[in-house]
């Protein structure tokens, strides 16, 4: 996989992937604001899908998991700027303001398409990717002038930027069920339902009665079946929707667990 990336500072980078395809489970840790130049990008979480091309800009709240696949399209490759809303800058940006955050929309991603204000923003970063000596305090007004742009044109966006909460117990069972196809280590899935990686397994076994590892595979397997039966989908299309990494692995442990191969079901 051709990859390249560079960077302004650790918050703002130029992404560039130039091969056929990138997939990806991820829990973003900060905000992340990208605007398309081209490709293509595929966002599943556990209750929407989207789709994302050449000129669109959309905000990823923090702590979301979702399955990111990247594809080149039309001949471009896959090319994005990425800032990252970090908790501490938007600690120090919202310090001084009477914001009182209420409980956002929870796994969303908000859409602002081609919004002038954010593009403009956005695409005045593009020289800068080619400055060695690019001065810190340039870079962090860009992130201040793209935070102010945000609150400008969603009234409702300091209900996710103000919020620097970090997750609390959750409900284990509840999350589990609507999250299991991510494929992220269990201390990622400890940590978005507020425990400790011994607590989370330990509070897995009492609920589920086996182990997390397990329990996942089937669950996966299982909607995989489902969307070969009942959608009439590809294996090259869900085995990655449903948590694995590649198709060879997935076609073996669902012919393990079913007794046939996928294809069997496509035919």
């Amino acid at each position: 996989m051709e990859y390249q990336a560079k960077y302004i500072t650790d918050d703002i980078k130029l992404s560039c992937y130039e091969d056929k395809f990138f997939k990806s489970d991820i829990m973003f840790d900060h905000h992340m604001l990208i605007w398309f130049i081209s490709g293509e990008t595929k966002i599943v979480q556990a209750d929407a899908t989207y789709i994302f091309r050449e000129g669109d800009i959309f905000l990823i709240p923090r702590n979301q998991l979702a399955t990111i696949i990247n594809y080149p399209k039309d001949g471009q490759p896959h090319k994005t700027v990425v800032m990252h809303l970090t908790t501490k800058r938007l600690r120090d940006y919202y310090a001084n303001l009477p914001v009182k955050p209420t409980a956002a929309e929870s796994q969303k991603i908000y859409r602002f398409h081609d919004h002038p204000l954010l593009k403009s923003c956005l695409a005045s970063l593009v020289p800068y990717f080619d400055i060695t000596d690019l001065p810190e305090n340039i870079a962090a007004l860009k992130i201040t002038e793209a935070i102010s742009i945000l609150r400008a044109i969603d009234k409702g966006i300091d209900n996710v930027l103000a919020n620097l909460d970090e997750p609390g117990k959750i409900d284990l069972a509840g999350y589990m069920e609507k999250n299991f196809m991510f494929n992220l280590p269990l201390e990622k899935f400890g940590y978005l339902t507020g425990r400790s990686l011994t607590t989370f397994k330990r509070d897995f076994s009492k609920v589920f009665n086996t182990t997390p590892q397990r329990w996942l595979t089937q669950k996966r397997l299982e909607l995989a079946h489902y969307q070969f039966v009942e959608n009439k989908r590809k294996p090259v299309d869900v085995c990655y929707e449903v948590g694995f990494e590649n198709l060879s692995h997935f076609s073996y442990a669902f012919k393990k667990h079913f007794g046939y191969a996928p294809t069997a079901l496509v035919k």
